[in-house]
């Protein structure tokens, strides 16, 4: 079983169900054909920019054929959604164990998105990935407004054996930050990751702040940060959609951690998302497990999506 067949199976199964109705029976790819397709993919959460773009293309495909079958349409698919996530064209994007550049150090990530997302448990789950993996890492807790996000982050700290700075509760939040990228450099830390307070996306206040977050760590390293990055909870589905787009806006988001995939059938959003705004996945959370952050494989997650091993018919 691949590592991303978990975080996939409700997403499968709901898709596959949805496609052999429409598909059965059927002598060709007709327009009720085309619209069933239509309708599987829009509710797993795909987008309908997304959605219209893949179907349009399944009609030039299927234009001049007088029948396909199940399985050629299921290959016409795999290959329409594989296209939307070749960002690069590198075949080899996603393949690296960490896809951070390492290079520079340390490397400072700083990490966002709203209220209940996974995000605390992402920063920590990533700081053990990152520190079995032999880099000296230190956690900033710069969410100083939630007295129970610190304590989270703390655990997450203690456990995965990483330094963490924290300040009193309600202290300046780019204040802990100039500190944690002051304490990195000083210790001489390989990665940097910075909490930041769950933000509601229509709060122009608070996404100002990661404004001035960022800003304050430039005192102390000039092209930090090196990486935004936005963690999505795949379950809310289109509105992932709409906070993609406005963290986009403020914090020139680089990268995206999308969670809580296992729980939901609307796994599409990876795929919406990353065709919408052309910013690429680095990490899917599949599980509550420490060990559940998965680096993003997009050619072994459409292999998951579309494999119909284990399908319950």
């Amino acid at each position: 079983m691949g590592i991303f067949d978990k975080g996939v199976k409700k997403t499968k199964q709901s898709f596959f169900q949805k496609l052999s109705r429409a598909i059965v029976g059927k002598s060709r790819v007709d327009d009720r054909v085309l619209d069933a397709i239509e309708e599987a993919l829009v509710s797993s959460d795909m987008g309908v920019d997304t959605t219209l773009k893949i179907i349009d293309n399944l009609e030039d495909r299927v234009e001049q054929d007088k029948y396909v079958s199940f399985d050629e349409l299921v290959d016409m698919l795999r290959d329409e959604i594989a296209k939307l996530l070749n960002l690069t064209g590198d075949e080899d994007n996603y393949k690296n164990e960490l896809p951070f550049d390492f290079s520079k150090k340390p490397y400072v990530i700083m990490v966002v998105g709203v209220n209940g997302v996974g995000k605390t448990t992402t920063i920590g789950k990533l700081a053990a990935n990152l520190k079995a993996q032999g880099k000296k890492v230190v956690i900033g807790a710069a969410d100083t407004f939630r007295a129970a996000a610190v304590d989270q982050l703390q655990i997450w700290a203690d456990r995965a054996g990483v330094d963490i700075v924290r300040q009193e509760m309600g202290s300046d939040p780019a204040s802990v930050a100039y500190d944690t990228v002051s304490s990195a450099v000083a210790k001489e830390a390989d990665v940097v990751l910075i909490d930041t307070a769950g933000r509601l996306h229509n709060r122009i206040d608070l996404m100002n702040e990661l404004t001035k977050i960022r800003n304050v760590m430039r005192k102390v390293i000039p092209d930090a940060p090196h990486e935004v990055l936005l963690v999505l909870d795949s379950t809310t589905g289109q509105n992932a959609f709409q906070q993609a787009k406005e963290f986009s806006k403020a914090a020139d988001v680089t990268s995206l951690a999308v969670t809580k995939l296992d729980g939901s059938a609307k796994g599409g959003v990876v795929i919406g998302i990353v065709d919408q705004f052309q910013i690429p996945i680095k990490f899917i959370g599949i599980g509550e497990g420490i060990d559940d952050l998965k680096v993003f494989d997009k050619k072994e997650f459409v292999s998951s999506l579309f494999s119909k091993e284990d399908l319950e018919k």
